[in-house]
Formats: C-alpha cells, sequence, structure tokens
C-alpha cells in the first residue's frame, strides 16, 4: 500500500518537499515557525515501526530541519515532539521558538487561534525552508 498522508495533517499544513525518508510540511500557523516530518512509510505509528536505518535517518533529518529553522527563524529554543495523540500517523514537530511568541513557556499546541499564512507569505516560507533543507523543486 502507497504512502498517504492523513487527511488532518494535509489539511494543517503547506507541502515543503521530501527529505529521504520525510515529507517536510509546513505549520500553517504564522504565530510559530513550525514543520512537521511524516516518514513515508505506510502504517508507521512509533518510532519503533520504523527499521533501525530509517530511525537513524528520521533523527539525522530532524537535525538539518532543526539546523534549517535555526537559520530560519533565529530561535530561542527549538522544541522536537512526536506525540500522535489526535494523529496516529508517525510524525515529529520541529517547532523555533522565541520567549516572546505567544504560548511561551507552555508548548504550543491549543493557545489562541492559528494565524493561518497569507498564499504569499506561504511561498516566501516555502521557498526560503527548500533552499535551507537543500530540497529541489
Amino acid at each position: 500500500m502507497p504512502f498517504e498522508l492523513d487527511p488532518r495533517l494535509a489539511a494543517d499544513t503547506i507541502p515543503v518537499g521530501n527529505l529521504p525518508l520525510t515529507l517536510a510540511l509546513l505549520m500553517n500557523d504564522s504565530r510559530f515557525p513550525w514543520i512537521i516530518l511524516v516518514p513515508r512509510i505506510d502504517g508507521a505509528r512509533d518510532l519503533i515501526d520504523l527499521t533501525y536505518d530509517d530511525q537513524v535517518c528520521l533523527v539525522g533529518e530532524i537535525g538539518t530541519t532543526s539546523r534549517a529553522l535555526r537559520e530560519h527563524a533565529n530561535p530561542d529554543k527549538l522544541n522536537v515532539a512526536a506525540l500522535g495523540n489526535m494523529v496516529p500517523q508517525l510524525h515529529v514537530h520541529v517547532i523555533a521558538r522565541q520567549t516572546t511568541d505567544a504560548a511561551w513557556p507552555a508548548p504550543v499546541w491549543g493557545v489562541g487561534t492559528a494565524t493561518p499564512y497569507t498564499d504569499e507569505e506561504a511561498t516566501v516560507q516555502v521557498k526560503a525552508l527548500t533552499e535551507k533543507l537543500g530540497i529541489s523543486a
């Protein structure tokens, strides 16, 4: 069965592109620079559902994404989380946090109302992130 993105992730994000293992998505909330990495492995719900080599690859892609967000957003702190309580498909959040952001110091989930990117803002963000992540168009 081919990889399919969970509809809830698709509805809340903007595609950035493919890394070797994961699909990189920009969370459509301009309050927080936030990338979600989704391994393109059908049926993966937890880290242990990946082969050892894929686990190593995922950790490397988390590092690559973290460095890209650090360069892109100059955060005070990077948050990395894989919860999956609402969306069981394995996905990893990499969030650039500022001490001045709407949720600081609490987690970003459930704080206020998301502020979607305009089409122009989304285009600018995706272009910058694809360059920083080394994703070709």
